[in-house]
């Protein structure tokens, strides 16, 4: 079964949920991938991409300091654009992706990589799953989407485990 499709069951289930995505590496790919479903807009209020640090910041409460020292990639910028994607939308989840899609000798990069982040805004606390991947010798196209069906996989991970 089609990823997206499993995300609109699950997140629709009572109680019903909803979805945001906050997007850096990924380009909108999370977005179209859910949006290509047949009433994604039941569950899905929207979705932000954010490429540079100001945009992050400005948009998504992303803290400066933290991810003008990493580039805007490391596992704290995608959980607090997962956060940030939450409350700007007013979703109970979000996710977020960032990271790298090519090699960038100057950062020390050797490999496209990217972390991931999902957020379940639960009364105030928020549920975190968070992972990292690298993609020695992939092309900027194959991480991209990878790393969409990685963070959907993952949300899908995370709602089975919750509405059990």
């Amino acid at each position: 079964m089609e990823i997206g499709v499993t995300v609109k069951e699950l997140m629709l289930r009572r109680p019903r949920l909803t979805l945001a995505v906050a997007e850096s590496l990924t380009c909108g790919r999370v977005q179209a991938r859910l949006g290509a479903v047949s009433g994604a807009s039941e569950f899905l209020l929207g979705g932000l991409t954010a490429y540079t640090l100001e945009q992050k910041v400005r948009h998504l409460g992303v803290g400066r300091a933290h991810a003008r020292g990493t580039n805007c990639v490391s596992r704290q910028v995608a959980v607090e654009m997962a956060r940030g994607a939450c409350a700007l939308f007013g979703a109970d989840l979000a996710v977020a992706t960032t990271g790298y899609a090519e090699p960038d000798a100057a950062r020390g990069v050797k490999a496209p990589q990217a972390w991931w982040a999902v957020c379940h805004q639960r009364g105030g606390l928020p549920a975190l799953r968070t992972g990292f991947m690298e993609f020695p010798g992939a092309q900027r196209l194959e991480v991209q989407e990878a790393v969409a069906e990685e963070v959907l996989r993952a949300l899908v991970t995370y709602l089975r485990i919750w509405r059990k």
